[in-house]
């Protein structure tokens, strides 16, 4: 599987990061950074990602089934994901993602038409004290509000919504 240049010195400094026998902990970043690059997780991804991590693809596999935010499926250029645990549940957080799925015409873990927006209902974002919140890629949105959200959406349709700096 062929990926960017950088993609491949990031791979690189990845795996001299981690003392030899223990390259299987680099498993996740590197999903997580070739998902990025080339859209989902394939079965050519998971194969290569083995093979550079010395495990098998099986093992690989069940990564995948365990972490929620590695996608089998091409995702839209901004994945909207929102919160329905307990604690953003209590604030509002179900009602935003049945907002959110009216506002986008999706249901969960579809992608718009146009693959621009993709939505998904999770479990937990970890930020249970600024609740209900969302997630723009990396980009997190604490104490959202439907009209706030409804802002988002805008900006993602009209191409005005700026990605934080990572």
């Amino acid at each position: 599987m062929t990926f960017s240049p950088e993609l491949e010195e990031r791979f690189s400094k990845l795996l001299n990061s981690y003392p030899p026998g223990r390259t299987r902990s680099a498993v996740v970043p590197m999903l997580l950074y070739a998902q990025d690059e080339v859209g989902c997780v394939s079965q050519e991804l998971i194969e290569e990602v083995a093979r550079r991590c010395g495990v098998t693809p099986l093992q690989v596999d069940e990564v995948i089934g365990y972490y929620s935010m590695l996608h089998r499926k091409p995702l839209g250029k901004f994945h909207l994901q929102v919160c329905t645990n307990i604690c953003c549940q209590v604030v509002g957080g179900e009602d935003l993602y049945h907002h959110a799925s009216k506002a986008l015409g999706l249901g969960n873990k579809q992608v718009t038409k146009d693959g621009l927006i993709s939505l998904e209902e999770v479990e937990c974002m970890g930020a249970c004290s600024w609740a209900p919140a969302i997630q723009v890629n990396y980009d997190f949105h604490h104490g959202v509000t439907p009209e706030r959200l409804d802002q988002l959406i805008a900006a993602l349709r009209d191409g005005s919504y700026k990605q934080r700096a990572s």
